[in-house]
């Protein structure tokens, strides 16, 4: 069972939507990637929840978090993700794609809300690296197409290996995407230098990489681990970016028996 909520955190009003997990359970803050609304994350949530208690976040400029003039950087990101974590109980971050690179960040401006880690298969692009693999047009046509009103088979084109109900969540929630903010994060990904954080990650951490994506490749894998050796590696094997969309079960497999201690 899920609900959804606002708090007021870092200025604005930023909503989320919790599964209640087992009693007892730690808190999960799971911040998706670039434009995935909170609600997309439910078929993941609720299997999460078997464990945790997770509370899945609508990223300003997303969803039915506060959207508009607003600030969109990384570390605006990184200072939501604080704000809403002072309000739980030392949570444990799971963040996808942008959502880990904003946790990352985040660790590097304040550690202290947070219990630990799950960094999956963060953009590992910036100032002097590779680009980014996906295109801009990939987004900024989608979500223009989305705003405009789409059925599931026009999306479809965009995403043709997930199924139809994550198509149709997708057609339904993509117009949520502020494209202003969505255009500052795709930019974000070549500007803002996010190994400089990762050494500062001194909690429970693990990187989870999608094994049929070039992401998060050998190389940075090597890099990540020369950079923080405490920082576990998973690879989900043959999944895409998306890994849950690809690979639920191993995707599951990565992430449930993640140890705080």
């Amino acid at each position: 069972m899920s609900f959804g909520y606002n708090i007021h955190a870092n200025g604005i009003r930023q909503h989320l939507i919790r599964w209640d997990g087992p009693e007892g359970a730690p808190q999960l803050l799971l911040i998706p990637g670039i434009t995935s609304p909170a609600i997309t994350w439910g078929f993941v949530a609720e299997r999460l929840a078997e464990r945790f208690e997770v509370h899945v976040l609508d990223v300003r400029g997303r969803g039915l978090s506060e959207t508009g003039d607003l600030d969109y950087t990384l570390d605006a990101l990184a200072d939501d993700a604080i704000a809403i974590a002072v309000t739980m109980d030392r949570p444990v971050v799971m963040g996808h794609s942008m959502g880990a690179r904003i946790a990352i960040r985040a660790n590097a401006r304040d550690p202290e809300p947070f219990a630990g880690f799950l960094l999956v298969d963060p953009p590992m692009s910036g100032p002097g690296r590779r680009a980014y693999p996906s295109q801009w047009p990939w987004y900024g046509d989608s979500i223009v197409m989305a705003a405009r009103g789409c059925s599931t088979e026009e999306m479809r084109a965009f995403c043709p290996t997930w199924s139809d109900e994550q198509v149709a969540l997708r057609a339904e929630w993509l117009h949520t995407c502020h494209w202003g903010a969505i255009r500052i994060a795709f930019d974000g990904f070549h500007t803002d230098d996010i190994h400089q954080d990762i050494p500062g990650i001194a909690k429970p951490a693990r990187l989870v990489i999608a094994g049929g994506a070039t992401v998060v490749d050998a190389v940075d894998q090597a890099e990540v681990a020369q950079l923080n050796p405490a920082i576990e590696q998973r690879i989900v094997a043959g999944a895409g970016h998306m890994i849950p969309w690809d690979n639920l079960e191993g995707f599951l497999g990565a992430v449930m028996d993640f140890d705080l201690q």
